[in-house]
C-alpha cells in the first residue's frame, strides 16, 4: 500500500483557527494545522537546536512574540513530490516539512 498524499490543500476561513490549514489526505483524512503549530514544529536545524536548549524566560518581556503580532501563514511550495517549504510572517522559512511529518503532525 503506498503512502497517502495531500488531495486538496486549503486556508480555512475560521475564527476558532485563524490562518489555519487544512490538508485533505487521498486515503480520506483530513487535518487542520494551526500556524502556531507548525512554526513551534520547524524541522529545520535551527529550530532543532533551540528547541533541545533549555528554556530561559526574558524577564524584561512584556508580551510574548504571538501578542504583538499574531503568525500566520505567509506561503507553502511544494519541494518535489516529497514536502513543502512553508513560509512564516516572522520571516522563517527554512523548514522542510515532509508528507510523512505532515501526516504525523495531523494526528
Amino acid at each position: 500500500m503506498t503512502q497517502p498524499v495531500p488531495r486538496s490543500i486549503r486556508r480555512l476561513d475560521d475564527p476558532r483557527a485563524p490562518g489555519a490549514i487544512e490538508i485533505t489526505w487521498t486515503d480520506g483524512a483530513t487535518h487542520a494545522y494551526s500556524p502556531r503549530l507548525l512554526r513551534d514544529a520547524c524541522p529545520c536545524a535551527t529550530c532543532r537546536e533551540k528547541r533541545a536548549e533549555p528554556a530561559r524566560p526574558n524577564p524584561l518581556a512584556v508580551l510574548a512574540p504571538e501578542e504583538i503580532a499574531p503568525l500566520a501563514i505567509t506561503g507553502m511550495n511544494p519541494v518535489g513530490q516529497y514536502a513543502y517549504s512553508i513560509e512564516f510572517s516572522d520571516g522563517h522559512s527554512s523548514g522542510i516539512y515532509t508528507l510523512d511529518y505532515l501526516r504525523e503532525l495531523g494526528g
